[in-house]
């Protein structure tokens, strides 16, 4: 039975109750509205809900999607680019992966690796999109249609790593650099979004979407050309200047309009 209500909600979580079942849901105030869908059965507006609620503060918050990859674009904001010795005036977008491995939810731990593996670790807040439905070359001006919803990444960076190695990928990698969450938010413009990173409650980074060097559509369509993004994979779109060390016991907290707040604790 699809419940007409639900179609109006717009922030999706994925949560574990007491008895380690793990269901998706929609807020509602203070409340989660249960599911039985999976994520593709929602996409696609198959909503079927269990008849359950839940106070959200009695359940663990997950991550809200478990993709099948994670997909980041760097160097979209000319100034962070600039500060990381990256490229500018990109004639297209400088791409790569990080593992599934990588993504803590909402309220986890981001653990510093060793210092004799890496000693320069930042954080980069951004806007990421949620797919939903299969997308495959598909045209910049229908790119959007693709997009079921979207939330907020930290993307964790070994900056001396990735000053070093040929390519991003150890740098980007290790277990806990991808907090994701603490929901998706469907019906938002992400051409249009506000970020604002804080470290310790001081602001270190803050950004526009709108201010990103390629156009959102251009990039999905871009990237489509190059693989199949599946329902539930995620696409990083970078990160504003600011980005800085991080060291135990700090708080990152990213916020993006209309969507939240995702907040780590460095250990």
């Amino acid at each position: 039975m699809k419940l007409q209500v639900l179609q109006k909600t717009k922030v999706l979580v994925r949560y574990q109750c007491h008895n380690d079942k793990i269901h998706f849901g929609f807020v509602e105030d203070d409340n989660i509205l249960q599911l039985s869908s999976s994520f593709t059965e929602i996409a696609n507006d198959v909503v079927q809900y269990d008849g359950r609620s839940v106070k959200y503060k009695d359940v663990k918050i997950l991550e809200p999607i478990s993709p099948s990859k994670i997909v980041n674009f760097g160097w979209t904001y000319t100034q962070h680019a600039e500060e990381t010795g990256g490229r500018t005036n990109l004639k297209e977008p400088f791409l790569f992966l990080k593992p599934t491995s990588c993504t803590i939810p909402d309220q986890g731990e981001v653990i510093l690796p060793p210092t004799d593996l890496t000693r320069q670790v930042e954080m980069e807040g951004e806007v990421a999109l949620v797919i939903g439905k299969p997308c495959k070359n598909v045209k910049e001006e229908e790119a959007l249609d693709y997009i079921f919803g979207c939330t907020i990444f930290n993307d964790v960076t070994a900056r001396d790593l990735t000053q070093s190695d040929p390519q991003f990928t150890r740098g980007k990698s290790f277990d806990t650099f991808g907090p994701l969450g603490p929901c998706i938010v469907k019906g938002l413009d992400p051409t249009d979004l506000q970020i604002v990173t804080k470290l310790n409650g001081d602001i270190v980074q803050r950004g526009n979407t709108n201010e990103m060097s390629f156009s959102i559509p251009f990039l999905i369509s871009w990237i489509s050309r190059v693989m199949t993004l599946e329902p539930g994979d995620i696409l990083a779109l970078g990160s504003p200047s600011g980005s800085c060390p991080m060291k135990s016991g700090d708080v990152v907290e990213v916020e993006v309009d209309g969507i939240g707040k995702l907040c780590s604790y460095i250990k």
